[in-house]
């Protein structure tokens, strides 16, 4: 077990029983932790074995986006969060949306980032803190295709993948699994 992993272990709980249906998982002791912190960006970029190509770190917001700017740090490239539900300011703000299929609470969100943020040279990564459904990062993964840039692969806290079959399209790897947890 490597560093991060233990630290992470260490710092998550569960509140109820993770087997019920008013189970849910606690990560606020992760980011209480400046040790986690800092090893967090590394670790995630990492997991993908061609992060270090990336250009652009492509996160949904709100955890998504702590977790991605510690990555885009490490690897000293920009972050474009993945907005959910996004709205224009005005009509010449151009945004790149599509929606999800269902997600873990079964609702579907129109997700988006800003048209002029991810071009079609960039090569990108997806962060995010953990994947159940798969929705979000595959929503993301049509976004990027969508612009004509390269999807690196989805770099993620917890895999939870439900769908077995996303895993190889979404090129997802993961700290932890869930069953570790």
């Amino acid at each position: 077990m490597s560093a991060v992993q233990h630290h992470l272990r260490a710092r998550f709980r569960w509140i109820g029983d993770k087997y019920d249906d008013g189970g849910r998982a606690d990560l606020t002791g992760w980011w209480r932790d400046p040790v986690v912190l800092s090893l967090l960006g590394p670790a995630l970029a990492g997991v993908v074995p061609s992060a270090a190509e990336a250009t652009v770190v492509l996160a949904p917001q709100s955890r998504g986006t702590l977790l991605g700017s510690l990555v885009a740090a490490h690897l000293g490239v920009g972050l474009v969060e993945l907005r959910k539900e996004p709205g224009t300011a005005a009509d010449s703000d151009a945004w790149r949306t599509r929606t999800t299929p269902p997600d873990y609470r079964d609702r579907q969100l129109v997700m988006g980032f800003r048209r002029a943020l991810v071009r079609s040279g960039d090569r990108v990564l997806f962060v995010d803190d953990w994947i159940a459904t798969g929705g979000q990062a595959l929503t993301a993964k049509a976004l990027v295709d969508d612009t004509g840039a390269t999807w690196l692969g989805a770099s993620v806290i917890v895999d939870g993948l439900e769908t077995p079959s996303y895993r190889r399209p979404l090129g997802l790897r993961g700290l932890l699994h869930l069953r570790d947890l």
